[in-house]
């Protein structure tokens, strides 16, 4: 059951969401320059708001608060955005690989056995051995340590070796690329 300062302060929150929210939402999109993302930030910020309104509505300006916060959840996804964008680039090289004759059973097989391994022991395996990324570059990928790249990659490699029933791993982890005429474009 609410009390009267409870009912006050949800009263008062209500009007403070209703003559701001749409303020809060374009300067969301200004921030980002992302129309969809805009009123997900504003929502967030006054839900933030919401859960400190007893300090909130103390302040000299809560607006100005309120912007604030606005501003630091568009950093944090920009700042994501920009950290997506380059586990992104070091998924794609530049070099283009064909594989001749490839062993389509045995890519199969192998693709299977990724799909049983857990995510990241599969992300692990699959950067550091069909991408050839470094240990280094795998973890900024993942945003995990080095370590856990080293050991999911070797947990992951073992795993591979028992769902495939061999002795050893592969240690390559290629599919076919197939190219088209032309331009060189890949199909995927």
């Amino acid at each position: 059951m609410g009390t009267v300062v409870d009912d006050a302060a949800s009263v008062e929150f209500h009007a403070f969401f209703e003559r701001h929210y749409a303020e809060l939402a374009r300067l969301a999109h200004l921030l980002t320059g992302e129309a969809d993302a805009a009123d997900d930030l504003a929502a967030d910020a006054l839900l933030a708001l919401w859960h400190r309104w007893d300090r909130v509505r103390a302040a000299d300006h809560p607006v100005a608060y309120a912007r604030g916060v606005v501003a630091n959840l568009a950093k944090t996804r920009i700042r994501s955005a920009v950290r997506e964008r380059r586990r992104i680039t070091l998924f794609w090289s530049q070099r283009e690989e064909n594989t001749e004759n490839p062993d389509i059973p045995g890519v199969i097989d192998v693709q299977e056995a990724l799909r049983r391994l857990p995510f990241r022991k599969r992300a692990c395996v699959v950067l550091r051995h069909a991408f050839d990324l470094s240990e280094k570059d795998t973890a900024l990928a993942l945003g995990v340590t080095v370590g856990t790249v080293k050991s999911q990659t070797s947990k992951g490699m073992a795993e591979l070796q028992r769902l495939l029933g061999t002795d050893e791993a592969p240690l390559r982890v290629r599919t076919p690329v197939r190219t088209t005429g032309g331009a060189g474009g890949k199909n995927r």
